[in-house]
C-alpha cells in the first residue's frame, strides 16, 4: 500500500506537469492575436510588449482559474485588458513628470501680471508658518484627537474608515476630529502671533 500512494503521486504530478505545457504551448499559440490586442491598447510596440509579457505571466501563474474547454482567448484578454486598466489607474496617480517650458507659464504670468490682489491677514499667517511650524503644532495635539486629524484631514479616509482604523464609534471620531481641530488651530495662531 505504501508503494502505490507515491505511484499515484508520481502519476498526477505527470499528468499536471502534461496539463501545464499543453496550456502554455495552447496560450503561446494565440501570442499574435493577443499582441495585436495590446498595441492596440497602448501607444508604443514597447509598451504592447511590456504588457503582453505580463499578461501572459499572469495568465501562467493563474492557469488553474482557468476551465478547460472555454475560450482561452477571451480569457487571455481579459487579463491583458483588465492589466492595462491597472496600468491607467496606477499612471493617473503619479503626476506628470514632464518639465515645463516658459511658454507653460504664460497663463500663470498673465494672472500674476493683472491680479495685484491685496495680501490678506490669512495670507500672511500662512507666509509665516513653515512645514516645521506645522509639524510641531501638531505634534503638539493630543494623541487619540491627533490620530483622527491625520486619518480624516490628511488620510483623506473617510469618517467611517477612520472609525473603523481607530477602532471606536463614528460619533467619537466626529468629536475628536473637531476637537482635535479646534487644538491645532490654536497651537498654529500661538506660533504665528509669536512670530509676528
Amino acid at each position: 500500500m505504501s508503494e502505490a500512494l507515491p505511484d499515484t503521486e508520481a502519476r498526477r504530478l505527470a499528468e499536471d506537469a502534461r496539463d501545464r505545457v499543453r496550456f502554455e504551448e495552447d496560450a503561446l499559440a494565440l501570442s499574435d492575436q493577443v499582441y495585436r490586442v495590446a498595441r492596440r491598447l497602448v501607444s508604443s510596440p514597447e509598451e504592447a510588449e511590456d504588457l503582453m509579457q505580463e499578461a501572459y505571466a499572469r495568465a501562467f501563474r493563474s492557469r488553474r482559474s482557468f476551465t478547460p474547454g472555454t475560450n482561452l482567448r477571451a480569457w487571455l484578454l481579459r487579463i491583458l485588458t483588465n492589466l492595462n486598466i491597472d496600468r491607467g489607474r496606477r499612471a493617473q496617480r503619479t503626476p506628470d513628470t514632464q518639465p515645463l517650458e516658459e511658454g507653460d507659464y504664460f497663463l500663470y504670468n498673465k494672472l500674476e501680471e493683472t491680479s495685484a490682489a491685496p495680501v490678506t491677514d490669512e495670507d500672511r499667517v500662512v507666509e509665516r508658518l513653515s512645514q516645521d511650524d506645522v509639524v510641531s503644532a501638531l505634534a503638539a495635539v493630543p494623541h487619540d484627537f491627533r490620530d483622527v486629524l491625520v486619518l480624516v484631514d490628511i488620510g483623506e479616509f473617510s469618517y467611517q474608515e477612520a472609525a473603523q482604523i481607530v477602532d471606536v464609534p463614528i460619533g467619537t471620531v466626529m468629536s475628536r476630529l473637531h476637537r482635535g481641530r479646534r487644538i491645532l488651530k490654536s497651537k498654529l495662531a500661538e506660533t504665528a502671533v509669536g512670530e509676528a
